[in-house]
């Protein structure tokens, strides 16, 4: 994968694009095959490195998995059956495999060491640990920050309240709560994606504006046949790049449409956006359908994105800024102050990029004001080690004015490893390079 990649603007894009499966859905699909006791099929899963990072866990802590043809199987070893690793357990750039590995791992009755690349080292950690210790855990940070010690305690339920929406630290808790001697109730303030509650075949109640999630440890974990959709996140580039280049026709089969991730679809959509979804159907919990978007007829404008919406496309808010940078009138986002901690500080880096493209850009501490309509122009940029400011320069630069040099463009692989293949092919090929 080159580290240095250029693309060159265009004028039409058209075809069908093969979405990876979700990155998101596959760490969950692992790990609770894991915890069951017998024989699980995992049924597309990923070749990305994030969710590569669950399996080298899961691997080093004693669960045999082995590949078959398009599938997964893997040999669950029961909620108490993991064994202590050699040594530290590597999550690579993965966050979710560390916050949601560290619920599994604090009712363990061993001690455990989860650590990762400088990236994930830097991301905040004490949202997982404070309700972990207050379930009992014994659990060491740096300074807040990875590497995450852990001591393996009985563990006792709690009922509590998540400051911030947030799926992973959602999921952490939940996880914990299959090894407590009581049930454990996450309370979140508003939505947040929901694919652990779905797997889980768990009950969300809604009360007063609250959401209330209850997990009982009694619960059964069969093993099962999982299957794991196409990844809207992934699919959001390829959204907009048919929303922004002047003559479009792009088809993506089988996302995922789950409510807790596509609300760039009804952006978009307010934008004047053309996009069309059909085919809809539930696989293995989860919605799924086959997307198609065309060039707008008359271009993008403006709209203002804040509050609930937020939980539900804070991965796709770099995209959707370069959305706003072509559309006509100004594009506030605000609520946005998670992705601060990200891979990267991605509102810094996501202004970075487009001013350097000649967008007018404002940061503001919880999001971006983007006053549209500015020609953008071809510039060198970095992605900042960060796969989804990498992809969202590219699409930015498929409308520019002349080619676009990205830097470190090869972070790709934690996500989506043949973007620029499906990039370089809508096009009939030629607009992406490297240095030989």
């Amino acid at each position: 994968m080159p580290s240095i990649v250029t693309v060159e603007p265009v004028v039409a894009i058209a075809g069908r694009i093969t979405i990876p499966p979700d990155k998101s859905i596959a760490h969950r699909a692992a790990i609770l095959a894991a915890l069951s006791e017998g024989e699980n099929q995992i049924v597309g899963y990923p070749d990305a490195a994030d969710p590569q990072s669950t399996l080298a866990v899961l691997g080093a802590l004693g669960v045999e998995v082995e590949e078959r043809e398009d599938s997964l199987f893997v040999q669950g070893v029961g909620r108490q059956g993991l064994r202590a690793s050699d040594g530290p357990l590597d999550c690579g750039n993965s966050g979710t495999t560390m916050r949601l590995m560290a619920g599994v791992l604090a009712g363990q009755s061993f001690p455990s060491a989860l650590i990762g690349d400088d990236s994930l080292s830097q991301r905040p950690m004490e949202r997982i640990a404070e309700p972990l210790r207050r379930m009992g855990a014994s659990i060491e940070l740096d300074d807040g920050h990875a590497p995450i010690r852990i001591q393996g305690n009985s563990l006792s339920g709690i009922t509590y309240t998540l400051p911030t929406a947030s799926a992973q630290v959602k999921s952490c808790i939940l996880l914990a709560g299959l090894m407590a001697d009581g049930p454990t109730t996450v309370i979140e303030p508003s939505p947040s994606r929901d694919h652990t509650e779905r797997m889980l075949g768990l009950t969300t109640l809604d009360l007063g504006g609250e959401r209330r999630i209850a997990i009982d440890p009694a619960m059964d974990l069969p093993p099962r046949i999982w299957i794991v959709p196409r990844d809207f996140s992934a699919a959001a580039f390829f959204l907009v790049a048919g929303s922004i280049v002047p003559t479009a026709t792009l088809v993506m089969r089988q996302v995922g449409l789950n409510p807790s991730r596509a609300a760039l679809l009804d952006v978009l959509s307010a934008m004047g956006a053309r996009i069309e979804v059909t085919n809809e159907r539930t696989r293995a919990y989860e919605p799924i359908g086959d997307i198609r978007v065309n060039a707008p007829e008359s271009g993008l404008h403006a709209v203002d994105v804040a509050g609930d919406l937020i939980p539900n496309l804070i991965d796709e808010i770099p995209i959707l800024a370069v959305a706003a940078a072509c559309a006509e009138g100004t594009t506030t986002i605000r609520d946005a102050a998670e992705l601060r901690v990200k891979e990267t500080d991605r509102l810094a880096a996501t202004a970075q990029f487009l001013r350097a493209m000649g967008a007018q850009v404002e940061e503001l501490d919880d999001g971006l004001v983007i006053e549209g309509g500015r020609p953008l122009q071809g510039a060198t940029v970095d992605s900042q080690g960060d796969h989804r400011i990498a992809m969202a320069e590219a699409v930015a630069a498929l409308t520019a004015s002349g080619p676009t040099t990205i830097h470190n463009a090869d972070c790709i692989e934690v996500s989506f490893p043949t973007f620029w293949e499906e990039l370089d092919g809508m096009a009939g090929g030629g607009i992406v390079s490297s240095p030989a």
